[in-house]
C-alpha cells in the first residue's frame, strides 16, 4: 500500500511523464473487482475526460491527484499506477486505462482494494480527501514542531504508537508501513502507550516523522512498494516484511513480527521496548 513517501514519488513522476498529454479514451471497471470503488458510473469516465488536457498531479496523503483541466482523477493508497510508452506493456487486466492521443497511457490496478475516483474539480467531498487536502504533509514546512504537539489531545494517552500515528487520520498517509521505521529510528516499541511519552520523546518522535520519511521520498519509496513504472524503491526498510528474521544493523537481534490492530507490526527487541 503507497504511503505519503511513494505518493509524493508518483505524483513527481506523473507530472514528468504525462503532463499536457490529451486523453483519447478512458476505460473503467474492465476487469471487475469487488473492491474497486469508482464515482458514479465508470462507464461514463472516457466521456467525462475525452480530450481533455492532463495537467498536474499532487499527493493527498497517500493519494495521487491528478487534474485535467477542470476534472480530476484521484487515485487511493490500494491502486498501483503504471504509466506505459507503448501498447505492447499494457495490462490485460486492469480497473483503469487513460489512453493519450500520443500512444502513451496510464494504468491503474486495485490489489486489496482501491478508489478510482472521477470528478469535477471542487466537488469531492469524500472526507479522507478533504482531511488529507487541508492538513499539512510531514514533507511539508506546515508539520512544524507546534502543529504535532497539538497532535497530543487527552484522549489519546491511552493508544499504543501504532494507534496513535496510523489510525484516525491524524496525519493522512502515514500508515503501518512507513510508521515501522519511523520508531525504530526513535527506539520506541510500536505498543508503547503515548501517555509514557516525555517531552523529549515527544521530540524525539517529530524528528524522526519528518526525517525518515523525507528520506524514503529522495530514494524513490520503500523497498516493498513500487513506482510509476514498476521499480522497487530505493530505500531499504529497517523493519519489514523484508527483514523479519534478520539481525537489527544496531544490536544485532533479529527482527521480530507480530499481529497487532489488526495488521503486523516489526520491531527489534533490543532497540525497541513497550515502556
Amino acid at each position: 500500500m503507497i504511503e505519503i513517501p511513494e505518493a509524493a514519488v508518483i505524483a513527481r513522476q506523473l507530472n514528468k511523464s504525462i503532463s499536457g498529454k490529451i486523453v483519447d479514451s478512458v476505460t473503467a471497471a474492465q476487469s471487475p473487482h469487488k473492491f474497486a470503488w469508482y464515482s458514479g458510473d465508470p462507464k461514463g469516465y472516457s466521456l467525462f475526460l475525452k480530450d481533455k488536457v492532463c495537467g498536474e498531479a499532487y499527493y493527498r496523503g497517500g493519494m495521487v491527484e491528478i487534474t485535467f483541466d477542470d476534472k480530476a482523477l484521484l487515485f487511493t493508497d490500494g491502486v498501483n499506477l503504471r504509466f506505459h510508452q507503448v501498447k505492447e506493456d499494457w495490462p490485460v487486466k486492469h480497473q483503469l486505462l487513460v489512453e493519450f492521443e500520443d500512444g502513451t497511457a496510464l494504468s491503474a490496478s486495485v490489489a486489496m482494494y482501491g478508489g478510482l475516483w472521477c470528478f469535477v474539480r471542487g466537488t469531492n467531498d469524500n472526507p479522507y480527501y478533504l482531511v488529507a487536502s487541508q492538513k499539512p504533509s510531514p514533507l511539508t514546512d506546515g508539520f512544524n514542531e507546534s502543529y504535532f504537539a497539538g497532535l497530543f489531545q487527552p484522549e489519546i494517552d491511552k493508544y499504543s504508537l501504532k494507534a496513535f500515528l496510523a489510525t484516525e487520520q491524524r496525519i493522512p498517509g502515514l500508515g503501518n508501513g512507513a510508521l515501522q521505521d519511523i520508531l525504530y529510528t526513535a527506539r520506541m516499541h510500536p505498543k508503547r502507550k503515548v501517555s509514557t511519552l516525555s517531552s523529549g520523546d515527544k521530540e524525539t518522535l517529530y524528528l524522526s516523522i519528518g526525517s525518515v520519511l523525507r528520506k524514503m521520498e529522495k530514494q524513490g519509496g520503500r523497498d516493498t512498494e513500487r513506482d510509476l513504472f514498476g521499480n522497487t524503491g530505493g530505500y531499504a526498510t529497517c523493519m519489514s516484511k523484508n527483514t523479519v528474521g534478520k539481525p537489527c544493523p544496531i544490536c544485532g537481534n533479529l527482527v521480530e513480527k507480530q499481529p497487532y490492530l489488526g495488521g503486523s507490526i516489526y520491531f527489534c527487541p533490543g532497540c525497541q521496548h513497550e515502556q
